[in-house]
């Protein structure tokens, strides 16, 4: 069990970090669709690049970042009905739905959307909108997504049985007290002020 849960350990690091670098898309998006919209307006210029390249970035966001999310146990739950259980009735229900339907809809995801990818990567397949974007790149974003989801869920089913087992603490306690929101607003600050450190 120590290997399991070094190696639980390992992948929720990899969540870590992939999910602090998506969050930065967020700005990145933000920033896009501002630009466009002045560009637009002032000028009367517009491209499809900008929008789909907001698109791509939402996909990203939401795709590469379901592992994170998985992992700060921030998923829809249905708190109203497993409350009623005991704590180790809870983690035996999420162990359930870990093996009976994250696992195989990870698998199906995969098998499906894969071939589609190698596909649109031969053929280089380009958006069908006047000055679009190359296709792959956000094609690819749907399998990489759900296999960082696939290894973040091994991860927490490692903890799970680790719990059942008295190894470790409650895996389902929310691990941040902040908000990804106030989370990315101190990096940036943190970001500003070293900046302005190193400026001097």
């Amino acid at each position: 069990m120590t290997a399991l849960l070094q190696l639980s350990r390992r992948i929720d690091a990899l969540s870590e970090f992939v999910g602090r670098w998506v969050s930065w898309l967020v700005l990145a998006a933000v920033l896009i669709s501002a630009l466009n919209a002045v560009v637009r307006k002032a000028f009367n210029v517009g491209s499809n690049a900008f929008l789909e390249i907001q698109w791509y970035l939402f996909a990203a966001i939401f795709l590469l970042g379901a592992g994170y999310t998985m992992l700060r146990q921030e998923h829809v739950r249905i708190d109203v009905v497993l409350s009623r259980f005991t704590k180790r009735t809870q983690i035996k229900i999420e162990i359930f739905g870990i093996l009976v339907f994250l696992f195989p809809l990870v698998l199906v995801v995969l098998d499906l959307v894969t071939p589609l990818v190698i596909k649109a990567y031969v053929m280089q397949e380009m958006s069908s909108n006047a000055g679009g974007l190359i296709r792959w790149p956000v094609f690819a974003l749907v399998p990489a997504g759900f296999a960082l989801l696939g290894l973040q869920g091994l991860s927490e089913l490692i903890k799970r049985f680790a719990f059942l087992r008295g190894l470790i603490d409650d895996p389902t306690r929310k691990k941040q007290e902040k908000t990804a929101e106030e989370e990315l607003a101190e990096a940036i600050l943190a970001a500003e002020q070293a900046k302005k450190g190193a400026a001097k």
